[in-house]
């Protein structure tokens, strides 16, 4: 059954404008050489009205300038320091200590996201996540700050083995019992929320032959019917938000919030970064910026009003990676605007998404041909590949090819001495192999070409000597 018509969605959009409910927030990396001052970058966040905000460290020099702000803000525990916090309870207090307690309340620190991405670390820090999480919180319990600062960690929409329907959601099975109904429990016991990364500029350029960009862009579309629940999605976002939360309803977990900590588009990329543009980065987020200072939820859960974290404040110049990785963000350095939207809902009473008179070709904005069901396919048309970065540097990519063909499980065996794709014996030759193997068999799957950072999807065959790369299994 067809829940919501177009017309209907969009005329209850203006009968209730700008119901402030959901928040959004913006997340300030600094991989970069040439960004302002943390004191410069905390007025510009107020001078834009963005009252929450989201780092990847403890860094004094922005906690301090934070301070009195009134911001809130997401504070990260780094992947590297999971192994500690997790076997040392006296680590967690400590790092609690100096990280958290020491600036809190003056500094409005809100939540601790334990790691980031972790189930893509090449590390294999998997099993440390749970405890590590709890350890932390346990340190929070110490200085009575457990009621105000949550815990979580955020996932990689990789975590799950099924997204399309999006009524299928599905965790991966072997992350299930290890780690997400732990996970999941502890979430729920302690009042906090699950922290997802959603990217659907992934998913459609990976898929651009059966996803519309109007419907990755938030724009009018004719939609497309969920099989499984008769729901009518009219953009790809909530139909990823929904392929979790039917994740978690597989779990019985229906009452675990949900917060989006990244979601972006890139407004610049290489040629083969279909949809990478300027113009398609500003409808993506300006649009998104609406639906969700618009309120309400979506089609699986009507009442669950969201808290986004748009990723990026910054172009960061310092990224590895494609081009599209050190474009990401809202702001040049010099604090200017990439591309105007607003922000607060009182922009948005002006706010008109300006679609391009014609669609761009390549990087630079290429639309693809693609009118389909719009959903995420479990397996596109058009071949994709997935390479190493020679940016990424030779312990990025060692690290990404010890989990590709370790617990990746990747085929990895043309890659042996003496076997077929064995030369050029190079270490990026080898990662390219092992990385595309474990893309293909996830089927593509967005966020299955990361490591860290050190892959990228590439539209032509690839190259490395006689060796022939497979295109599924």
């Amino acid at each position: 059954m067809e829940r919501l018509t177009l017309s209907f969605f969009i005329f209850l959009l203006f009968l209730y404008p700008f119901a402030e409910s959901g928040s959004i927030g913006v997340n300030y990396g600094r991989i970069a050489n040439n960004l302002p001052s943390a004191v410069k970058v905390v007025k510009l966040l107020k001078s834009h009205g963005l009252q929450r905000v989201k780092v990847y460290d403890t860094d004094p020099a922005v906690l301090r300038a934070l301070s009195g702000s009134g911001i809130k803000v997401t504070v990260d525990l780094p992947n590297e320091l999971l192994f500690a916090a997790a076997k040392r309870l006296s680590f967690a207090y400590t790092w609690v200590e100096k990280n958290v307690a020491a600036y809190y309340p003056s500094t409005e620190i809100e939540a601790i996201a334990v790691g980031n991405e972790v189930f893509v670390d090449p590390h294999n820090t998997t099993s440390f996540l749970v405890p590590a999480m709890k350890n932390i919180h346990q340190a929070l319990v110490k200085h009575n700050l457990h009621s105000a600062i949550k815990v979580s960690s955020p996932i990689a929409l990789s975590a799950l083995q099924n997204s399309y329907p999006s009524s299928a959601g599905s965790f991966r099975p072997e992350l299930v019992e290890p780690v997400f109904r732990p996970m999941l429990e502890f979430l729920r016991q302690t009042g906090s929320y699950l922290m997802v990364n959603a990217y659907p500029f992934f998913a459609y350029e990976s898929n651009s032959d059966v996803i519309s960009l109007d419907y990755a862009l938030f724009r009018e579309n004719p939609g497309v019917v969920d099989s499984g629940s008769g729901y009518r999605y009219f953009n790809l976002f909530d139909a990823q938000i929904d392929a979790v939360f039917a994740a978690m309803s597989a779990l019985k977990y229906d009452d675990i919030k949900m917060v989006v900590t990244e979601t972006g588009w890139p407004s610049k990329g290489d040629e083969n970064e279909i949809g990478a543009s300027a113009a398609n980065a500003a409808a993506y987020n300006g649009n998104l910026i609406r639906r969700i200072l618009s309120g309400g939820g979506t089609p699986l859960r009507p009442k669950a009003d969201l808290t986004v974290y748009l990723f990026a404040l910054f172009n960061e110049n310092k990224k590895n990676g494609p081009t599209s990785e050190r474009n990401y963000g809202l702001f040049y350095p010099n604090e200017e605007r990439v591309y105007d939207i607003p922000f607060t809902t009182e922009e948005l009473k002006d706010y008109h998404d300006k679609p391009s008179p014609a669609p761009a070709t390549g990087g630079d904005g290429q639309t693809g041909s693609g009118h389909g069901d719009g959903g995420v396919s479990k397996s596109q048309t058009g071949n994709t590949w997935c390479v190493a970065s020679g940016e990424a540097g030779k312990e990025k990519l060692q690290a990404g090819l010890d989990y590709a063909c370790g617990e990746g499980g990747a085929d990895c065996r043309p890659i042996q001495p003496s076997a077929t794709c064995y030369n050029p014996n190079t270490l990026q030759a080898h990662a390219s192999y092992a990385f595309n193997s474990y893309y293909q068999k996830n089927v593509r799957k967005i966020g299955t070409c990361y490591f860290g950072g050190a892959a990228y999807v590439v539209t032509q065959p690839p190259k490395f000597g006689s060796c022939e790369f497979p295109t599924g299994y």
